[in-house]
């Protein structure tokens, strides 16, 4: 694991670990929405375009997320088209509209901050520290960004959709910390271990802090888990206690 650099002096005095803190989005800042309204989601869009819905949710989840999340989709409904195509239907464009509709009402919804994430933003911005981003995600999320309350407290914004590449390829957090003009060292990683992001950041020279909510739960033996039991680094339970680790003064 990267050790901790030595603190420095900035103007003022003031020692700071880090430079710049980069986020993961989804069970970080957000909450990961309930499998139940992704679900229903995907139900009502397989209903719009006459397709099976339990094939679709495996096809969402499985080929299409990888494709999706790596920017091979510029749209939703050059994606709905490609599903249409798969399972050998022909829809209207106002069912496509409907399906886009439906989705992005989800997405939207999945872009609500928890309820400390806000606050804590602001006050990092406030202390002098850079924020960054970097989320797997398709296209809809940076779609819906500059609306979303988050978009004014990210200096950088990463979503690999748009900059085709994926979490944990050591070019995404290059990327990162080149755009936000702070060597990688400088950087702490924040996140929920999902797409082993956590043993990403730190291959490339970052500090990286697990941050996992007591209600959140991982079913399966799968990669996200196996990050979160296997992490021997720091941990927090919510976005607020991230001060303690930067700097303790912030929380007074």
């Amino acid at each position: 694991m990267t050790r901790l650099t030595s603190p420095r002096k900035r103007q003022g005095g003031k020692c700071m670990r880090y430079d710049a803190i980069i986020f993961d989005l989804f069970g970080t800042l957000v909450d990961n929405l309930p499998a139940a309204a992704f679900k229903q989601t995907l139900t009502q869009i397989a209903t719009i375009l006459r397709v099976p819905a339990p094939e679709l949710i495996s096809l969402w989840r499985g080929e299409l997320w990888q494709r999706r999340v790596r920017g091979e989709f510029a749209s939703l409904p050059e994606t709905y088209n490609y599903v249409c195509n798969t399972f050998g239907v022909t829809v209207s464009e106002s069912q496509i509209e409907e399906a886009v509709k439906v989705r992005f009402d989800y997405s939207r919804r999945s872009l609500a901050p928890r309820v400390d994430t806000v606050e804590t933003l602001r006050t990092l911005k406030a202390a002098g520290y850079a924020i960054g981003l970097i989320s797997d995600c398709s296209m809809e999320i940076p779609q819906l960004w500059d609306k979303s309350a988050l978009a004014p407290l990210i200096d950088v914004p990463l979503f690999s959709c748009a900059v085709k590449l994926k979490k944990p390829d050591p070019h995404i957090y290059a990327l990162a910390h080149e755009r936000l003009d702070i060597p990688a060292e400088r950087c702490l990683y924040v996140g929920d271990g999902g797409s082993r992001e956590l043993t990403g950041a730190t291959a490339t020279g970052m500090q990286a802090v697990l941050i996992y909510a007591p209600y959140e739960t991982f079913k399966g033996h799968s990669e996200h888990q196996e990050e979160v039991d296997g992490w021997q680094g720091p941990k927090i339970s919510a976005i607020r206690e991230i001060l303690t680790i930067v700097d303790e003064t912030l929380l007074s």
